[in-house]
């Protein structure tokens, strides 16, 4: 045992190219110490560089470390109402809808063969006449609607505002729409009602609808336009919502006070 001992000592200074020193006049208790004690401190400083190697990969992917509650929730409706207010402002000017393909509002979907036929017995003209119309629509509508996206995330929870900064680039939006949608179509509906009579959508659409129910073997149409719009015109806020809630996390020329910089800057 003892011839071992020495030669497993042997091997161990010259590893660390140090002198050997005979052991004989050594406890072979000291021996075994030593020896345990290297094994020991080498995996103890394997432990330490693997938890300090986690540690500093949680540092560098965390969002914002030293942020507060109150912060992350703040910073997030204050992105939410950035994002609804931009939204609006280029989504209520002219041709805001219409010449934007991403939100460009097109004829319903359920009468399209209606738009075909009538096309196709020569009313192009007003056919898209009436189109222009549901996006002029859209359009006058937008200009109110900031207010009721601010009002909508005033009910962000602490918990729901550390799971939209850790989400998608789109999560805070993706929120707005899951927990407000049937508060916004509410609120939103009457707005487009007064900007249909506004632009007179009905004026373009009666005609239209009256020539294509008198043709011979079709079926009737009657779609709720006021619902489509109303419908189409919050996708398209939404739409323009989560292209700005994507500038503020990614582009800190769009990170344009103090708290989103702390927010979203580290990201």
């Amino acid at each position: 045992m003892r011839t071992v001992i020495k030669l497993a000592v042997r091997y161990f200074y010259n590893t660390l190219n140090i002198i050997y020193i005979p052991m004989k006049h050594l406890s072979l208790t000291i021996i075994l110490f030593a020896i345990f004690s290297f094994h020991s401190e080498v995996n103890g400083q394997k432990d330490l560089f693997s938890k300090a190697k986690k540690a500093a990969s949680e540092l560098k992917t965390s969002n914002s470390p030293n942020l507060t509650n109150d912060e992350v929730v703040s910073g997030l409706k204050e992105a939410l109402t950035i994002g609804a207010r931009n939204a609006v402002k280029f989504s209520s000017q002219m041709d805001g809808f219409y010449k934007n393909p991403t939100i460009f509002i097109p004829w319903p979907e359920e009468a399209r063969t209606m738009k075909d036929r009538l096309t196709a017995i020569g009313m192009k003209k007003q056919v898209d006449e009436f189109e222009l119309s549901i996006n002029r629509a859209a359009e006058e509508a937008a200009k109110s609607a900031a207010p009721i996206f601010v009002d909508a995330v005033k009910s962000m929870s602490i918990q729901d505002g550390f799971n939209i900064l850790k989400g998608a680039d789109t999560a805070a939006t993706h929120y707005l729409r899951t927990n407000t949608s049937s508060a916004l179509q509410k609120s939103f509906s009457p707005i487009v009602r007064e900007a249909i009579e506004k632009v007179k959508v009905t004026a373009y659409w009666t005609p239209l609808v009256n020539a294509y129910n008198n043709l011979p073997l079709v079926k009737k149409q009657n779609p709720d336009l006021e619902s489509y719009i109303t419908q189409k015109a919050i996708d398209g806020l939404m739409k323009m919502i989560a292209n700005e809630e994507i500038k503020i996390r990614t582009q800190t020329s769009a990170q344009v006070t103090d708290l989103l910089k702390k927010v979203f800057g580290k990201k």
